[in-house]
Order: C-alpha cells, then sequence, then structure tokens
C-alpha cells in the first residue's frame, strides 16, 4: 500500500513541520510533496496530514506513519547498503558441493583464489557425489555444484535431470589403473583391461563401480568386485596390500600416493569430465560468477601441471 517514497515524505513533514521544508530537505518540490500526500492519503483512507495556513499538522494516522517510516526506512537503507556490498563482492556466501576428490586439489586451490582476491565473500563448502550435489543446485541447496562424468554419459545421468541447469567443463581426467608395485604387469606403461581380468576389483562410489563395470563388459569380463571403499587412501592401501586393482581418476595423485603403488594407463583408454554446475540466474551473481573462475583456473593450472598419467 505505501511506497518507499511516500514514508520518506511522511518522515520528513513530520522532521521539519512544513511541506516546503520536507521538499527542501529531499530534493523535491513543494507540489510534488503535496502530490504524495494525496496519494498516500488515498491509499490509506484518511487524512494524514492537517493543513493550518502555512504550516501543517499530521493527524493520528500521520503521525503512526511516520512513527513506523523511521524503521521501515532503516530496514531498506540496511538492506540496500547488504546488497550493494554482495553486489561489489565486498561481502555474500556461495554455498558449493564438490565431489570428494575433486575437494583435495581442485577445490582448496580454487577457494585459496576467491578468499585472496574477495575476502569479504564466504564460500560454505561440503562434500556430495554428482547425484546429491546436482539434486542439491535444482532443490536451491547449493549454489555450486562440482561434479564429474564418464565417457559415454551426461553429468546428471538423464536431460531431465539438467533441464534449466548451466554446465561449465572444467577439465578431463584420465581415469588409470593403480596395481601393486610388484604386480606381474606393473612394467608396462599401458595395461590391456583384458589381462586384468582374473584380477580381484576394489571399487569406489557408485558411479564409479558403475563405469568399472561397464567398461570390464566391453572389454568382455565381469570384475569380481572384492571391496568397496570411497577412500582412495583405502583403495591404495588395499591395493599396496596385493589385495586387488582399482581405477582411480589422475587428479587423485596431487594429494594421495602409496609407494607400494603404481599407476599406469589402460587400454582402451577412459576419462571422466569435471564441471561446475549452477543455475542461469545464478551466474549472474557476481561472487558465484568469481568462484566458476577460480574453479576454472585452478583447473587449467592442474591440467597445464601435467600431473595426468604419473605413476603415484
Amino acid at each position: 500500500m505505501f511506497d518507499a517514497a511516500g514514508m520518506r515524505v511522511m518522515r520528513a513533514i513530520a522532521d521539519h513541520g512544513s511541506y516546503t521544508a520536507a521538499a527542501a530537505s529531499l530534493g523535491y518540490t513543494q507540489p510534488a510533496v503535496s502530490q504524495m500526500v494525496r496519494r498516500l492519503e488515498q491509499r490509506a483512507g484518511t487524512v494524514l496530514v492537517e493543513r493550518l495556513g502555512r504550516s501543517v499538522r499530521l493527524t493520528e494516522a500521520g503521525r503512526v506513519l511516520a512513527r513506523h517510516a523511521g524503521l521501515v526506512l532503516t530496514a531498506l537503507d540496511n538492506a540496500e547498503a547488504e546488497v550493494t556490498a554482495i553486489a561489489g563482492m565486498q561481502a555474500g556466501r556461495v554455498r558449493l558441493m564438490a565431489f570428494p576428490s575433486s575437494s583435495a586439489v581442485l577445490v582448496p586451490r580454487a577457494l585459496a583464489k576467491v578468499r585472496a582476491e574477495h575476502p569479504g565473500v564466504t564460500i560454505q563448502f561440503s562434500e556430495g557425489e554428482p547425484e546429491e550435489s546436482l539434486a542439491a543446485v535444482r532443490e536451491g541447496a547449493c549454489d555450486l555444484a562440482v561434479a564429474f562424468t564418464y565417457d559415454g554419459t551426461d553429468v546428471g545421468r538423464g536431460v531431465d535431470d539438467l533441464q534449466g541447469l548451466d554446465v561449465i567443463e572444467m577439465l578431463t581426467d584420465p581415469v588409470l589403473v593403480a596395481l601393486p608395485a610388484q604386480h606381474r604387469l606393473a612394467a608396462q606403461e599401458v595395461v590391456a583391461l583384458t589381462d586384468l581380468a582374473p584380477e580381484p576389483w576394489i571399487a569406489g562410489c557408485p558411479r564409479c563401480r558403475g563405469h568399472l563395470l561397464a567398461l570390464a563388459g566391453r572389454a568382455g569380463f565381469a570384475p569380481d568386485v572384492a571391496f568397496e571403499t570411497e577412500d582412495y587412501v583405502a583403495v591404495l592401501g588395499l591395493v599396496a596390500a596385493g589385495l586387488g586393482v582399482a581405477l582411480v581418476p589422475a587428479l587423485i595423485l596431487n594429494s594421495v600416493s602409496h609407494e607400494a603403488v603404481v599407476t599406469r594407463a589402460i587400454e582402451p583408454p577412459s576419462r571422466r569430465s569435471v564441471h561446475v554446475v549452477t543455475t542461469p540466474d545464478l551466474r549472474r551473481v557476481p561472487a558465484v560468477e568469481a568462484t566458476i573462475s577460480a574453479l576454472q583456473l585452478s583447473a587449467r593450472e592442474l591440467t597445464d601441471s601435467a600431473y595426468q598419467g604419473e605413476a603415484v
């Protein structure tokens, strides 16, 4: 019913006691103030200002409106200041969810860049596999999801899952096989999956396990999955103990190693793509776009560092 400009006029009339003085304090003309008061009275359905010659006096209703105007205008001023700070990245919050192996290397680099360039921006970070993080973006529970997909599948595992979302590719991550250092195939630079058909396997997250089953199926065998863990430190520990072999993304080699484990390229080759996912509207939020840029830069640095394919 009442607009901010009208509330400011009522507050100014209460403070200065006349239309002329109120208009001068606000930078309006006196007729403009008179017109705004009449509009307010029409909306209120009652008289707000009593005219007494050249001076004016607020009625009871006018005094109530002027009193509340102070609180409302203070709240509006505070809101405007906060929004301006967010727009200028002196403040703001970005909620980021990423899959575990990216949170060891890619995400920390990006968060450090955001903190260094925009110290007023807060990043709230949590871990989640792609299914969980994409659902969180769709539901408004987070602003950015760092997700991955293997060759031949899309990020959302279905067109409907990605409807209305922006998917920005960041890097391509080769898939390697982790072998015990004394394994019969450890000296080979490239290991054929068919040569690993008799081996016990260690599988990871559901999406990673599905990838293993698909690759093995195309190679003509069903892998014997002896152990399952989403912790790559545990994966390499199991491999080092000679309990099995495992497919691992090259990205983890920046943060996880074991002296008794080597990693080798596989034949046929496979890879996964790492993406950041958000909504088109959120990309217009400066802090969100700055975080995406930091993730992209971190991904380029990882790619340029030639970490891909190194032995652990």
